[in-house]
């Protein structure tokens, strides 16, 4: 056993570069584990300056410099946040609070319809597995008006963190752009003059997570005002809170798609029941997911992300259960950052491996 050991810490740590980005990457992570509730703005605020990152090259290259380039891309940002606080925000705010108000009549025609089941269908339903539905539905809105109320009383404290946020916000993406090359710079100095290693992950990583995370952001719009259009035009009740619904679940792969469909299909049919225009919003849902699955996905990010689906499900689970939402919307980008590293990492022959292939 301690042969096996040493075998297998000859061959993957005899390089001092390895123990340098071992040492940095347990550092990092425990520094994000601890601290992830402090740290969040500061990695929102990477990723945003990421994202956009691009549109400033570009705008380079038509011989703007940096400052002026990295002011219009952060203007731009700014006019976004409004038009989601001063336009969108209302609106879906105006939506859940109906949706809230109607929940009480969707429960009683549920309850209705439940009711009739062990009278249709004796021999699989009974009316006791009925009287347990609607006790746990029951018990699960009453525990949902308690955290609704729970959350009003923390209100005023998040609305003073989300406005020192919303001001933070745009001031640090406005430096990450116009100061990238003096911040690399800089963190550069505490890395050691050999690291070959680093350069592969990062040169491997840098194009893969920009491009997916770019192609993340425009999945989420697409997806969201193809099943705006949609629901509108079918005139589904709550179109634009189930549309932003439906844009938010592609960030949480095959899992959030068949999530979301549920409160669409439930909506579809307290509005109109089992009638056609039900199956029409289905279709019309169903064919957005396929051509988001089969062509925008594909499309977008190719060989961006070659990741098993088993991997991304275990990456999803694994850093969704560490950070909640980040971790669910990090997790492909960590697990693309494990699966550089693997690749990366050098492998040495120990010297009864070499001794073993010179005697063959």
């Amino acid at each position: 056993m301690i042969n096996l050991l040493k075998k297998w810490y000859e061959r993957h740590f005899t390089d001092p570069q390895t123990i340098i980005f071992a040492f940095i990457l347990i550092a990092g992570g425990l520094l994000i584990l601890v601290m992830n509730a402090y740290l969040m703005p500061i990695l929102v605020g990477i990723v945003i300056a990421y994202l956009f990152e691009g549109l400033v090259y570009r705008l380079n290259q038509i011989r703007l410099n940096r400052t002026i380039a990295a002011s219009i891309v952060t203007t731009l940002i700014l006019a976004a946040i409004l038009i989601v606080l001063f336009v969108l925000l209302p609106l879906l705010t105006h939506q859940v609070r109906e949706l809230i108000l109607e929940l009480p009549a969707m429960f009683g025609k549920g309850q209705q319809l439940l009711s009739q089941l062990p009278q249709q269908y004796p021999e699989f339903i009974s009316t006791e597995q009925v009287e347990e539905v609607f006790t746990f539905v029951r018990t699960e809105l009453t525990n949902l008006g308690q955290r609704v109320v729970s959350l009003s009383l923390a209100s005023v404290v998040g609305a003073i963190t989300f406005f020192v946020y919303l001001i933070l916000l745009p001031l640090m993406v406005f430096f990450f752009l116009k100061d990238k090359d003096l911040i690399l710079s800089w963190l550069g100095n505490f890395l050691p003059d050999e690291r070959t290693l680093a350069r592969e992950v990062w040169t491997d990583l840098d194009s893969k997570i920009a491009s997916y995370v770019r192609g993340k952001f425009i999945e989420v719009l697409v997806v969201w005002l193809a099943s705006f259009i949609a629901f509108a035009f079918m005139g589904l009740n709550y179109a634009m809170l189930l549309s932003v619904l439906v844009g938010l679940s592609v960030i949480i792969p095959y899992v959030g798609a068949t999530v979301v469909t549920i409160p669409v299909a439930m909506i579809a049919f307290f509005q109109w029941g089992i009638t056609s225009e039900f199956w029409y919003l289905i279709a019309i849902y169903t064919l957005i997911q396929f051509l988001d699955g089969n062509l925008l996905v594909p499309l977008l990010f190719s060989e961006v992300v070659n990741l098993h689906p088993v991997a991304i499900i275990v990456a999803v689970v694994f850093f969704g259960s560490l950070w909640g939402v980040w971790g669910v919307f990090f997790a492909i980008p960590l697990a693309t950052l494990i699966q550089a590293i693997i690749k990366a990492w050098p492998h040495h022959e120990t010297q009864v491996e070499r001794e073993s292939q010179g005697d063959m």
